[in-house]
């Protein structure tokens, strides 16, 4: 099985530089189609499904592989020396920022630039750092998942998106987590939010953009200014989108920053 076959890899866009979409948890590269037109003249657009989502092959999931971010941070760089892709830019939402973090950490040179989109490092919170959720609240939340997948989807999907007002966002990310393969979805889920990436971060050395939206129940405003305080190269822009979700609930306000900031302008 090749890495293309694999991560269900597609390629786009008439530009030289590269740039790579990586979605969050329990989402595919669909969570894009709103952003990449707006960079597909400019840049060599990847896009891109982890195992065990969308439309890569679940055959290949390995849960010892798997068992940390740095499998799929693993993945990431195959896929980019499968490409010869180096010096690009990686856009990562949610659990997928810190997942750009890692492989940019391990190969310095395939990133320039890294856009992460409501990241957090940690979830739970420790001591002086805040992420959000007490552990009990992660593990009553993992124990849900475990018990019943669908109605957790259903429950939880329009309360990281946000957005009660349109309530076809909530039912599209509901759809999207439903699609997952339930299994392989529970220990994606363990593996994201109890992770601890916080010491990766100074470890970083491409520009980074932390795009962080308001009223976002999954990674506060506190979070996403710790990331960029961490980083030897963040930026941070605090969007006026709301929810966990802004490539599809505010894709306009988040190619704009992407762009004010990949063109060295004022976020």
């Amino acid at each position: 099985m090749t890495t293309l076959r694999r991560n269900n890899v597609k390629v786009i866009g008439s530009g030289a530089k590269p740039m790579v979409f990586a979605h969050g948890f329990g989402c595919d590269q669909n969570m894009w189609r709103f952003v990449t037109p707006a960079f597909e003249r400019d840049y060599r657009i990847v896009l891109f499904d982890h195992v065990g989502c969308g439309g890569s092959q679940l055959s290949a999931y390995d849960p010892q592989k798997y068992s940390s971010l740095e499998g799929y941070a693993d993945d990431v760089i195959e896929i980019c020396r499968a490409l010869d892709l180096t010096h690009g830019v990686f856009v990562g939402h949610s659990v997928s920022a810190m997942i750009g973090a890692i492989a940019s950490r391990k190969e310095p040179d395939l990133f320039d630039e890294l856009v992460m989109i409501g990241p957090s490092p940690r979830y739970i919170d420790d001591r002086e750092y805040t992420g959000g959720f007490s552990e009990a609240q992660i593990h009553e939340l993992l124990d849900f998942l475990d018990a019943n997948h669908m109605g957790w989807s259903q429950a939880m999907a329009p309360v990281i998106m946000g957005n009660p007002d349109r309530p076809e966002l909530g039912e599209e990310l509901t759809n999207s987590f439903c699609m997952t393969d339930p299994e392989i979805a529970k220990k994606f889920a363990r593996v994201t939010f109890l992770s601890d990436n916080r010491a990766d971060l100074p470890a970083v050395k491409a520009r980074c953009l932390v795009l962080q939206c308001s009223e976002d129940v999954i990674a506060p405003q506190s979070v996403g200014e710790y990331v960029s305080r961490q980083l030897p190269n963040g930026e941070f822009v605090l969007l006026q989108a709301t929810g966990h979700c802004p490539n599809l609930s505010a894709p306009e306000e988040t190619v704009a920053a992407m762009k004010a900031f990949l063109e060295g302008r004022p976020g």
